[in-house]
């Protein structure tokens, strides 16, 4: 009698036992075997670094769900729910093609400059210093809703200009509501908050504009308010919906990466150690850890003509998922050494952790900046920091990989 095998799966399985713990087992025994394949549905899947940076930079290709023919019980189902409503979310570069994508951006990137961006260290610093005070005193704390959600949610809300108060008590629900629309699987459920949550945000952001733009001050929405290329300027949607972009996207990636990050380190006392020790390894550290444990797993294209990839036909409408965190622990780019940690890797920034081309992410910066205060801070303030359970939470999503809960004793 022989031992019983586990079978090779056949495309990506998600619902695994302990896929959510570490996705990255599975990627690797796909990519070694065929690393373009196809997915459950009518889709493909990208696993190696060479095919998800051709498909990342490939201008001929589209991010619009229009662009894929037939009927989709997805886009059917929240088309029920959103009723008579008008369309949300079309006009995020996220969801755009160019030539409207790069004039949206333009845009924007007049007000949401790096310059501006690095400009918030000091302050970025004194809250991550507040939040470690906060806790110093118990021993123990939650590295998730004690730090890497409080701090990227103060961040964005102080650079735009947001009003102070319970608003932003109410701007967390509804980008926590809105965030699982990212997911390619969604429930019923999901969906009535998300657009409960679309309705409500819409209208608070249409005062909050309109009170902007009586009252303007030094802050970035009131600089995109202002923005202008000759007679061109973003109008209400389009304003409106970069900085639900900036709520949703933006700040739940940095939640991911300060846990995947912190987590990480915790797993790999040595290169903490090493973080703890030389102040000058902290940019490249942050460039590690997001290739480590990418808080951002897959990015979409779609085909506009039949392409072919590793002797595959992909054809014309069709959907294509590129595998990030697979694509950053391919030995083909990362050598032997590719499922290691190593704080000190040379050329760690070639992560796709932020995709690439058109689309990379208009908010790398921000959530570099923070992550790079946050973490180093974190491991260097508390140096017995150690993980309080052995049983973690992730949050079950596919995109957008984090943790629950981080609970820490110190």
């Amino acid at each position: 009698m022989t031992a019983a095998t586990t079978p090779e799966p056949l495309t990506l399985n998600p619902f695994a036992p302990g896929f959510f713990d570490s996705p990255y087992e599975q990627y690797a025994q796909l990519r070694a075997d065929d690393p373009v394949r196809p997915a459950l549905d009518t889709g493909w899947l990208l696993f190696a670094y060479d095919d998800v940076i051709r498909l990342l930079r490939d201008p001929t290709l589209s991010v619009e769900d229009r662009n894929v023919p037939g009927p989709s019980a997805r886009n059917e189902m929240v088309a029920a729910m959103m009723g008579d409503r008008e369309p949300r979310g079309n006009r995020a570069i996220l969801n755009l093609d160019p030539p409207d994508h790069d004039r949206i951006r333009r845009l924007v990137s007049y007000a949401f400059t790096p310059k501006r961006v690095r400009e918030m260290r000091p302050r970025v610093d004194e809250l991550v210093t507040t939040a470690l005070d906060a806790v110093a005193g118990r021993g123990e704390m939650d590295v998730i809703s004690d730090l890497a959600f409080p701090l990227p949610f103060q961040v964005i809300s102080e650079m735009l200009g947001m009003p102070d108060g319970a608003d932003r008590a109410r701007l967390r629900e509804w980008s926590g509501a809105l965030v699982r629309t990212l997911e390619p699987i969604i429930g019923p459920d999901d969906v009535a908050a998300a657009v409960a949550a679309s309705d409500s945000m819409n209208a608070y952001l249409h005062e909050v504009l309109e009170w902007k733009r009586r009252e303007p001050a030094d802050d970035l929405l009131s600089a995109m308010i202002a923005a202008k290329e000759g007679s061109d300027r973003l109008d209400d949607e389009e304003l409106r919906d970069q900085v639900v972009l900036l709520y949703v996207a933006g700040h739940e990636t940095t939640v991911n990466l300060i846990g995947n990050g912190t987590l990480a380190l915790l797993r790999h006392p040595d290169q903490r150690a090493r973080l703890r020790g030389d102040p000058s390894l902290d940019q490249n550290a942050i460039e590690e850890l997001l290739r480590f444990d990418s808080p951002v797993q897959f990015s979409r294209r779609i085909t506009l003509a039949p392409i072919e990839i590793r002797g595959h036909r992909i054809d014309a409408g069709t959907f294509v998922l590129t595998v990030l965190g697979s694509a950053n622990h391919d030995p083909a780019q990362w050598g032997p050494t590719a499922d290691e940690l190593d704080v000190g890797r040379e050329g760690a920034a070639l992560h796709v952790s932020f995709g690439s081309g058109v689309h990379h992410c208009l908010g790398a910066t921000l959530a570099r900046v923070e992550a790079q205060s946050a973490i180093p801070a974190l491991v260097r303030r508390f140096p017995d920091l150690q993980l309080a359970t052995d049983t973690l939470e992730w949050n079950g999503r596919l995109v957008l990989r984090g943790l629950a809960e981080l609970p820490v004793v110190f």
